[in-house]
């Protein structure tokens, strides 16, 4: 009797309406990164310290994207609040991480963004913030 190939994980199907507009949010940002050229190397790229949402890469750079869907700029700046010192200390522990277990790139510069997306039925534009050092 012939084993059944084993099937590789597909990406995971979000589950609850948060993470379904979640994985809208990173596919409308994914989509406009492409268009400038951007080329994929990692989606939703997790570690013990947190998740990636979006890395990728032109020669020589890499883009790490914080992406966060919001249905109003409310209280929180359209997702700015969700973007404070402790999530940056995440996203950094998660990216040295990330580094470790893909060595050829750390001499790679590397920019740190966060991209604020309108949730339907909003029409607005994807909002880029640089997340400095």
């Amino acid at each position: 009797m012939a084993a059944s190939p084993v099937k590789p994980p597909g990406p995971a199907r979000p589950r609850s309406p948060a993470q379904r507009q979640g994985a809208w949010a990173e596919q409308r940002v994914l989509r406009l990164l492409r268009l400038r050229g951007w080329e994929l190397l990692e989606r939703n790229w997790r570690c013990r310290w947190g998740e990636l949402d979006l890395i990728v890469q032109k020669p020589g750079r890499l883009l790490l994207v914080e992406v966060k869907g919001r249905r109003r700029d409310g209280m929180d700046g359209g997702g700015t609040a969700a973007l404070r010192r402790r999530k940056r200390q995440r996203l950094a522990r998660a990216w040295d991480c990330w580094l470790a277990a893909h060595p050829r790139w750390e001499r790679t510069p590397v920019e740190q963004v966060a991209a604020l997306v309108p949730l339907p039925p909003s029409r607005a534009p994807v909002r880029w913030i640089r997340l400095g050092d």
